[in-house]
């Protein structure tokens, strides 16, 4: 697809030129046009590479697009032929072919080394010319032995082909000795490059030693935007400019001479336009002067085309010259789209431009026309027909030609101008215009009226923020004419609608020689006070009166606050007065920002308060080493202003450090180690680079202080350690600050003990006794009391089948002195020790003890419930719980009771008999279950029994039983109390 589109009313056609001959679709099927764009299906190489044109045209004129070049990228083979091999002597330089197949555009090339993907790497021996794709090798090398492929790859299509294989041997006959440098490879003696592209210049010498590659620009610099590429055999110059172009120089040598080789690299550009034509309107017979004029390398050419096809001079009105077309007299046939193309080997360029000569009678539009103008003031009276060529006008009054005098006068654009008018001027003007196409005459009716006068007050009012005024406008006009009104603000008309009800236009009084309107400014803000305007507009005349409005408020924000001096707790500012708002400031606040503080904080000054006559003042008590924004607030009368802008980001000055760490504690630690800690002082108060921390202390009863430096100034604790000193020694500890400038203050001297180590005993009176099959409650004593004081135990626990190491292990909270182990197995022995513990470790263990587990409880839970009900008593029975030889003695069971709706609230009934009376309380439902109790705990749950009971009824007795269905043939009767039967498996 190739797209065209132009502008035009109507709507351009167009049609499509390839190679100069218009494109016929009728003839080719694929050629197809969709709006301007022209569509070729199937596209050839053979065929369809070429120039493509497109011309638009519609009812005004024909114009031409600049030419399109259509091209195919493709990449053919290598021919199949088999290449001879290259045989040549160790030392000495080489040269492979590539003779790359057809291709378009450009390729890259590359060399394979035996097999692919085995490439060749360039160094500064070897090197593969992008412009002729063969290999160079300076000084051949026994590893260059082998067999070479030429690859090269199209740019557009990432298509790949390569070549036969080309055998590099090696020459018996002896190896080859040194020799002066030969450039192999080498740029045109003449390069020409498009301004903005990338230039590579090429220069390669094949040498033995291998010769070194240097580059220089004759009578000039080489660009420093210039790189060296490939061991400097490439000078790559990108976004080349007019000033790059020159002579350049590359140079090859060795130990054994030296040759160079020289070329011109000249830029080229494309025309660009300076000046264009623009479409232009005249009236016939006019002179027509137009240029174009373009810049590029070589200068351009000019050509004009008309309608699509060459401009000649085929009369004596036309002129061309270069880039400049003159048309003398120009004529409605000369009417049409004119292009003015520049252009040079490199390209062309096209402006277009329509040209309209009009040509027509006069004609004149409204016609009559009404004239209303003001006692005294001057009238003008327009005459302005349609008209081409300019006609010749002349005015009359009454069927009598006027004649200029020193009220009437004729001005240049046709107009009547009549100064100081009266009531005698009232009448009708005739304007006749006349070409050499036509005339046609134009009415002016002319009325003279009173002049209006327009009143506004009060003229000037003072108000206060959040007051409210009237400002009235009244307006004496002719009885005649209608009056309307503009308020405006600064001479700007008042939006009502935008104004968030601040403003209120009122109409008041319509009079016969009079009208009045008001203004209601309500909740006056700052940005209100102004000029404001009254504007009252008749068909005769405009007349404006003004009113000046002052509203006093708080002041407007100081202006740039600019910090002065700074030292270590002081800031000088200085600052320009805002708007006082018609109210004299008092007092100025100064405000600062840290990254320390929340928000702007109000400081101290020097002098304090700052009043209102002053414009700097010092902010004193800062923080050393800190940095600040600082800002002025105006105050005065009314209120407090808004804040000037931030001053910029200030650093105070660094100071020794003042405050001193707060909180300082310290104890616990490992064995024979003093722990000192505290809350590390703020960044804020750190007051300079370097700061750090001194740890201070000294045994009670010593004399001398140790001192210990801390570095970081977020640590929080520091660890002494000496094993002279026994645990829990009181030491005095301080601790002090310091930063670059010095020392700074020592904390107040607190006492802290040294770490008192793990326990040193093991505890005393260790017992142990099972409470369940799953149960063990161990107790034990303290040990003795000293050094070492446990924090809590630990209780290890084993299996007698088990290792010491496997043991399970529970630890108490705090100082408790005992136990329950849960989760063990019943009827097994076990092995326990009990051990202190403190942050420092674990102290010895305690001799082991051992107990054995009872049994388990029966896992057969309670069977055949039976129960007997009457009113709100329940006898209730069951089967005994025999146990087996491996599970504890049955010695009682439990029922538990639980009301439905009542969530888990359980009632227990113990007994030591099969059966038990319970007596239910009046209305509800409940649920009973039965376990056996042995010495290891409870057994299995029997299933669930519900019993519903009712107030105030006794029911007939009954027996049932738990069965999951009552035995065959067995029924009940139930009055007012239904008894329901629901087996439930165990929770």
């Amino acid at each position: 697809m190739l797209k065209c589109e132009a502008r035009g009313n109507p709507p351009p056609s167009y049609s499509w030129f390839f190679n100069g001959t218009e494109v016929d679709t009728e003839a080719d099927y694929r050629y197809n046009f969709i709006d301007g764009n022209l569509i070729i299906t199937n596209t050839s190489e053979i065929t369809d590479s070429g120039k493509y044109q497109c011309k638009a045209q519609n009812s005004f004129g024909t114009i031409l697009s600049r030419d399109g070049l259509l091209q195919f990228a493709y990449l053919g083979a290598f021919s199949g032929k088999t290449r001879g091999g290259v045989s040549a002597r160790e030392g000495q330089g080489v040269v492979l072919m590539c003779t790359p197949p057809p291709h378009s555009p450009e390729i890259m090339y590359s060399w394979v080394f035996n097999e692919f993907p085995s490439f060749v790497a360039e160094d500064s021996r070897r090197f593969i010319s992008q412009d002729t794709g063969n290999l160079y090798v300076s000084k051949v090398q026994p590893s260059d032995v082998g067999s070479y492929l030429c690859q090269v790859k199209n740019t557009l299509t990432n298509a790949r082909v390569l070549s036969p294989p080309t055998p590099l041997t090696l020459k018996t006959d002896g190896v080859m000795g040194e020799y002066e440098p030969k450039i192999e490879v080498h740029f045109p003696t003449s390069v020409l490059a498009a301004k903005g592209v990338i230039v590579r210049l090429e220069c390669f010498a094949l040498g033995n030693p291998v010769p070194t590659i240097t580059w220089r620009k004759i009578n000039g610099n080489i660009p420093a935007k210039a790189r060296l590429r490939k061991s400097q055999a490439v000078l790559e110059i990108p976004n080349i400019q007019l000033e790059d172009s020159g002579t350049y120089e590359c140079k090859a040598e060795n130990p054994r001479g030296g040759t160079a080789f020289k070329g011109h690299l000249q830029v080229y550009t494309l025309p660009q336009w300076i000046r264009m034509i623009n479409d232009t309107q005249m009236d016939s017979g006019e002179k027509l002067q137009w240029e174009c004029k373009a810049t590029g390398r070589p200068r351009p050419t000019y050509r004009w085309l008309r309608n699509g096809l060459p401009l000649t001079p085929q009369w004596n009105r036309m002129e061309v010259m270069n880039g400049e077309l003159v048309i003398r007299d120009v004529r409605q046939e000369d009417s049409g789209m004119y292009q003015c193309v520049a252009e040079n080997k490199y390209g062309a360029i096209y402006s277009s431009a329509e040209l309209k000569v009009l040509a027509s009678a006069p004609v004149f539009y409204p016609n009559p026309v009404r004239v209303i103008a003001t006692l005294g003031k001057d009238v003008a009276l327009e005459c302005r027909p349609r008209a081409s060529p300019k006609p010749h006008v002349t005015w009359r009054r009454a069927d009598r030609r006027i004649q200029p005098s020193k009220r009437i006068t004729l001005l240049r654009n046709n107009t009547l101008r009549i100064v100081n008018s009266s009531r005698a001027d009232e009448g009708n003007y005739v304007c006749r215009a006349e070409n050499k196409f036509g005339a046609a005459e134009m009415t002016a009716m002319l009325w003279v009226k009173e002049a209006m006068r327009v009143e506004l007050s009060p003229s000037r009012v003072e108000v206060t923020v959040g007051e409210s005024v009237v400002l009235s406008c009244r307006a004496s006009h002719d009885t005649s004419l209608d009056v309307g009104f503009q308020w405006l603000l600064n001479h700007r008309p008042i939006d009502f609608q935008q104004h968030g009800g601040h403003f209120e236009y009122i109409q008041t009084v319509r009079e016969r020689q009079s009208s009045t309107v008001d203004l209601m400014i309500r909740s006056i803000l700052l940005k209100h006070a102004g000029v404001y305007g009254c504007r009252a507009q008749t068909s005769a005349d405009t007349v404006s009166a003004e009113a000046q409005l002052l509203v006093r408020g708080p002041p407007g924000p100081p202006g740039v606050v600019i910090v002065e001096e700074i030292t270590d707790m002081s800031a000088t500012l200085s600052w320009t007065a805002g708007l006082d708002n018609h109210s004299p400031i008092s007092t100025y606040n100064l405000q600062a920002r840290s990254p320390f503080s929340l928000g702007w904080q109000t400081v101290r000054t020097d002098p304090e308060p700052v009043t209102g006559n002053m414009e700097s003042a010092m902010a004193v008590q800062l923080n050393p080493w800190v940095e600040y924004e600082f800002r002025v607030v105006a105050s005065n009368a009314i209120g407090t202003g808004d804040p000037s802008t931030p001053s910029r980001a200030v650093r105070t000055k660094e100071a020794v450090p003042a405050v001193a760490p707060a909180n300082v504690s310290g104890g616990n630690g490992r064995r024979h180690e003093l722990v000192i800690s505290w809350e590390p002082v703020s960044e804020e108060f750190q007051n300079g680079e370097g700061f750090g921390y001194i740890a201070a202390f000294r045994a009670n009863g010593t004399r001398g202080w140790k001192e210990k430096m801390v570095t970081s100034a977020d640590s929080t604790t520091y660890k002494y350690r000496d094993e002279t000193f026994p645990p829990l020694t009181p030491f005095e500890v301080k601790l002090g600050v310091y930063n670059n400038k010095g020392d700074g203050p020592f904390s107040k001297v607190v006492t802290v003990y040294s770490a008192e180590g793990e326990p040193r005993e093991a505890p005393l009176d260790v017992k142990a006794a099972s409470i369940s099959a799953s149960e063990i409650r161990v107790t034990w004593k303290p040990p003795n009391p000293g050094p070492g004081r446990p924090r809590g135990y630990e209780v290890a626990y084993w299996k007698d089948s088990e290792q010491e190491e496997e043991a399970k292990k529970r630890r108490t909270v705090k100082n408790e002195t005992s136990v329950v182990v849960t989760g063990v197995e019943g009827n097994t022995l076990y092995h326990i020790t009990v051990r202190g513990f403190n942050s420092i470790g674990l102290g010895p263990a305690s001799s082991a003890i051992a107990t054995h587990t009872r049994k388990a409880p029966p896992a057969e839970p309670p069977a055949n419930l039976m129960w007997v009900q009457e009113g709100n008593n329940v006898s209730l029975s069951w089967d005994p719980v025999k146990s087996r030889d491996n599970e504890s003695d049955t010695v009682g069971y439990m029922v538990f009771i639980r009301q439905e709706g009542r969530g888990h609230h359980n009632q227990v009934v113990r007994t030591i008999n099969p059966s038990t009376v319970l007596s239910l309380p009046e209305g509800g439902t409940y649920i009973m279950e039965v376990r056996a109790v042995s010495e290891g705990g409870e057994g299995a749950v029997s299933s669930h029994i519900r019993v519903v009971t009712s107030s105030g009824v006794r029911a007939k007795s009954g027996q049932h039983s738990a069965y999951r269905g009552p035995p065959r043939g067995l029924t009940w009767a139930v009055h007012l109390l239904v008894v329901l039967l629901v087996p439930w498996a165990c929770c």
